[in-house]
């Protein structure tokens, strides 16, 4: 949903993300937990005055933005898609993010559908209903960020703040036809969202283009003044490595074919790619994982700490991931953050040499929604969701998602670049996306 340098009121473009999200067919129902319509009118109305007067807050000021359902909103309870922590108490004050946005002048059009804890990544929750994939109603969303992705997909925001803890912005934007971004660790602020992983936890925008999700990283960041307006990259002697291995395994032809012609694009343009591997490091990550699971670990010592004594009423799909994780040795624990530490300086200093990986962000296309019935088929499904797209997290570098042009559903094409890259990793992305269109 982007806006013209002629673009109506922020009133008038509110009035149709409204009208989107009353309209049946897009679901608007499941995609929001909570839909602020007033004081989103009073907000855009303020805009549209600030803009009569000629004194906007900045680039953000007006623009329709949603957020998800795990960022506190002053007198509303953060359940984080959870029916057990629907009777906590109202947050007393808004996610810093939320505050930062509100500041910035944007519209808060609501919370959006997420899964239970963000702890998946297909987009589906028990509790709250299933919204479809927005490009075949169906399909599964792709997660947590279910509802972000949906709402910038089919109008209803224009653009949406998510958390990435495995995968989160970037699955969705995949699955559904959108941009990801992922930064690295500490980037933008997490106070006030629920934590799944405080280890592993970012939070991020989905958006249709680079340079709205840039726009929002840059107002969530509080950097400094003219870092809003994003320059791409040009591609020609831009250099990219292919990381060829077991991120490549089963791979759908659907998203191998569109990966490759995407590759093909990027080398008309001028952009040199070699394959290349990161199997060394990726072994290094495969011994982590035989010590535990950051997510499951964490997400337990979280309830435990809210006086969460019985996990009656979560998703069994999650619980029994949760007490797996609370069963998790201390020491194992203190083991897994040393060695997640030294992971972080081995691809740190991988990436020195050929500092911008690409690969399919998700190995396959947007499964049916029937196809996750069964737990076992569940399972299969999140893990191969997740194969790719943890690696950033677990590495600490920067990713984004975009979508390359595909003959049938939304496929991915994932850029990874050095920790703390960020905005240099956007404007690259920005010239991909160029040669992409």
């Amino acid at each position: 949903m982007s806006v013209p340098s002629t673009h109506p009121t922020s009133s008038a473009r509110l009035e149709a993300a409204l009208g989107r999200i009353a309209d049946p067919d897009r679901q608007g129902s499941l995609v929001f937990t909570e839909i602020y319509a007033e004081d989103a009118r009073a907000a855009a109305a303020a805009s549209d005055r600030r803009a009569a007067a000629g004194r906007p807050l900045g680039p953000l000021d007006g623009r329709i933005v949603s957020v998800k359902a795990l960022f506190d909103v002053a007198g509303d309870t953060t359940a984080a898609g959870s029916a057990i922590l629907r009777d906590r108490p109202a947050a007393r004050c808004d996610a810093r993010a939320v505050a930062r946005l509100r500041a910035a002048g944007a519209v808060i059009v609501g919370r959006t559908h997420m899964t239970e804890f963000a702890f998946s990544a297909v987009g589906l929750n028990p509790h709250l209903g299933n919204p479809g994939n927005p490009r075949n109603r169906s399909r599964v969303p792709g997660g947590s960020s279910s509802g972000a992705v949906i709402s910038v997909v089919d109008g209803m925001a224009e653009i949406a703040v998510g958390s990435d803890t495995g995968g989160s912005l970037r699955i969705p934007a995949a699955l559904s036809g959108a941009v990801g971004f992922k930064p690295s660790s500490g980037r933008l602020p997490a106070e006030g969202a629920f934590p799944l992983s405080s280890t592993l936890d970012v939070i991020g925008p989905i958006a249709a283009t680079v340079a709205d999700a840039a726009l929002l990283d840059a107002v969530l960041a509080d950097t400094v003044s003219g870092e809003e307006s994003l320059t791409p990259t040009p591609l020609a002697g831009q250099s990219f490595l292919v990381p060829r291995g077991r991120l490549f395994d089963g791979v759908e032809p659907a998203v191998s074919d569109a990966f490759e012609n995407a590759l093909d694009r990027l080398r008309a343009a001028g952009a040199h790619i070699a394959d290349g591997s990161i199997e060394a490091e990726l072994d290094a990550l495969a011994d982590l994982d035989r010590i535990g699971v950051f997510t499951a670990i964490e997400l337990a010592a979280t309830l435990a700490d809210l006086g969460i004594a019985s996990l009656d009423g979560i998703d069994p799909k999650t619980r029994a991931r949760i007490e797996a994780g609370g069963k998790t040795p201390a020491a194992d624990y203190v083991r897994m953050q040393r060695r997640r530490a030294g992971l972080i300086s081995l691809m740190d200093e991988r990436l020195s040499r050929q500092p911008v990986l690409l690969l399919p962000t998700v190995p396959l296309t947007a499964p049916a929604i029937a196809d996750t019935a069964e737990d076992a088929a569940f399972h299969r499904i999140n893990m191969a969701l997740l194969r790719n797209t943890r690696v950033a997290n677990l590495f600490d570098l920067p990713a984004i998602s975009l979508p390359v042009p595909a003959a049938g559903l939304p496929v991915g094409l994932m850029a990874m670049g050095r920790r703390g890259s960020d905005r240099s990793l956007l404007g690259i992305a920005a010239g991909m996306e160029a040669a992409l269109a």
